[in-house]
């Protein structure tokens, strides 16, 4: 299903979802340390749609 979302992306698009997906996943590992996440598992959800856009991003060179 992610792999649908990515797919029509061009690269420019992929760079910046790359860059907001990375912002992401640094305020939840600060939530997690700080014992403020409640639901655990979007880190790696998040971490796994990164590797997903960076297949994309590397497919597309």
């Amino acid at each position: 299903m992610a792999e649908k979302k990515t797919e029509s992306l061009k690269k420019e698009e992929l760079q910046s979802k790359l860059v907001d997906l990375k912002k992401e996943q640094m305020n939840q590992r600060f939530q997690h340390a700080a014992g403020q996440l409640p639901k655990t598992h979007v880190l790696r959800k998040t971490r796994r749609e990164i590797a997903r856009v960076k297949t994309k991003l590397n497919a597309a060179q």
